[in-house]
């Protein structure tokens, strides 16, 4: 089997729980979206933004800084010990802080009256961060069955609770008198949400227990300051990053304009709920991104000695651009049937869906191009690109956003990650030459915006060809693929 088949073989493992999970948790979308209204789902999509930012922030680059440390000898002993034993550390403080400023905090936030929600997404975010990196020492290891059993596990509580709390034990109160049920879930809360994903991370933990404990040596304050130098430039891009990421989310709370007449706080929470909702349509290809990442970041590592490494990094480029428009293709051709996910009262946003696909794409390319300056120990480069790419988000937010609303966040973020793409592989050509098929992908790239534009002006008579057409281009997408890459995973 071909290193390629390898990596597309642990992919499709760390999927089975990634893709699977995370669509699954997908699948919930219908649900909130059905028994909530535009800002109740608002105000998860708002609080949710904000664990992108600090689960960056208390992990602070400690997983790429665990696989690129554990490749030297000397050190891989005391790597896992000293990394886990720094996140506890964080993780413990954080939580504390947020204890004992609760109160200011919400009010802070504008979630006076719902300090709860504030302290189970802390509990949340602290338990998650903690186990982060017994997550990456199970793919370092390529245990991929075991953390896929974890993940699932994870997503299956964190469903069957949602569908428990939200669904069925507010249907018993309908029907019978049972009174801690009439108390607590006589009507769908948003506090579930929240109820769902705690427990569901605690049990995450405690299946952790076993890889956190054993094989301990000792803490080597030394390999800290190390790895810390390491990883704080890859911190710094995370937290830009995490700007480009949700921003746009959080932006909407400051710079929309609002309606005259319109109760402010509840158009804000509405316009972020309807952003949101259809945001996750796009979510899709971030999943794979998120699946992919697993798998080929430390193989990346594990191959960074090979005389064809540098080949292999452009191969792989090349399907996952491929893969990623196969995807694409495949939502905005059949949107008509993707859309039906979310509530109808959400579908005004539709609009952003093929912006935020696209945005995804690039987002992950961004990823790939990202191994140069990790290979080479030039991490300080990633606070550059993820910098600059920050400051495009927050320019085109500001300037845009009172104008236009979620299309301008949309727009933002695809603006974003495109100028990020050719910031990085112009460094990437100067520092750390990698020989990626600009021809090829831009093919890909073609044949994909071509069948996009004709599939939207196309003007179609008959639903069943309309259906044969849309199939038709996908296959021929799929087959041009095909033909160019057949050769390369032999």
């Amino acid at each position: 089997m071909s290193i390629l088949k390898k990596l597309a073989g642990q992919t499709a493992v760390y999927g089975l729980s990634t893709i699977v999970g995370r669509f699954l948790n997908f699948l919930l979308v219908p649900l909130y979206t059905r028994f909530f209204d535009q800002s109740e789902y608002g105000v998860v999509t708002e609080l949710y933004s904000y664990t992108v930012f600090l689960m960056i922030f208390l992990t602070y680059g400690l997983e790429t800084g665990f696989f690129r440390f554990s490749q030297n000898n000397d050190d891989k002993p005391n790597v896992y010990t000293t990394i886990m034993s720094s996140l506890f550390t964080s993780s413990s403080i954080f939580i504390a802080l947020v204890f004992i400023f609760l109160e200011p905090l919400s009010r802070a936030l504008g979630y006076v009256g719902f300090e709860k929600y504030i302290w189970w997404m802390a509990l949340i975010i602290g338990i998650d961060a903690f186990t982060s990196v017994p997550f990456a020492k199970l793919r370092h290891e390529q245990k991929a069955i075991q953390f896929a059993v974890i993940k699932i596990t994870n997503i299956a509580i964190n469903i069957g609770l949602n569908i428990l709390l939200i669904v069925v034990l507010p249907r018993i109160a309908q029907t019978h008198d049972i009174a801690w049920i009439d108390q607590h879930f006589a009507q769908p809360s948003v506090a579930s949400i929240f109820i769902s994903n705690l427990v569901a991370s605690i049990v995450t933990l405690i299946m952790l227990l076993p890889q956190i404990l054993r094989n301990h040596n000792s803490f080597d304050f030394s390999l800290l300051k190390r790895i810390l130098a390491y990883s704080w430039p890859l911190l710094i891009a995370g937290l830009a990053g995490s700007i480009n990421e949700v921003y746009d989310r959080i932006s909407l709370r400051y710079f929309l304009t609002i309606p005259h007449g319109v109760d402010a706080s509840q158009y804000i929470l509405s316009q972020v709920g309807v952003y949101g909702a259809n945001y996750k349509l796009a979510m899709i290809i971030s999943i794979f991104n998120q699946a992919f990442r697993f798998a080929a970041e430390p193989f990346f590592f594990s191959r960074m000695h090979a005389t064809d490494s540098r080949e292999t990094y452009a191969k792989i480029m090349n399907y996952f651009v491929a893969f990623t428009l196969f995807l694409f293709l495949i939502i905005m051709l059949y949107i008509d049937v993707f859309k039906h996910f979310i509530g109808s009262n959400f579908h005004e946003g539709l609009s952003v869906v093929p912006i935020l696909l696209l945005a995804n794409i690039f987002l992950g390319i961004v990823f790939n191009l990202s191994i140069w300056y990790k290979l080479s120990n030039q991490t300080k480069f990633g606070i550059w690109i993820v910098g600059f790419g920050a400051l495009i988000t927050l320019i085109i937010n500001m300037l845009f956003v009172p104008h236009y609303g979620y299309v301008a966040c949309a727009w933002a973020t695809l603006a974003c990650y495109v100028l990020m793409t050719i910031l990085s592989y112009r460094l990437c050509q100067k520092y750390y030459v990698i020989p990626y098929n600009l021809k090829r992908l831009g093919l890909y790239f073609g044949l994909a915006a071509l069948f996009y534009c004709v599939d939207a002006f196309f003007p179609y008579t008959h639903t069943v060809v309309m259906y044969a057409c849309k199939t038709v281009m996908i296959a021929i997408f799929v087959g041009i693929v095909y033909v160019n890459e057949r050769r390369q995973l032999i």
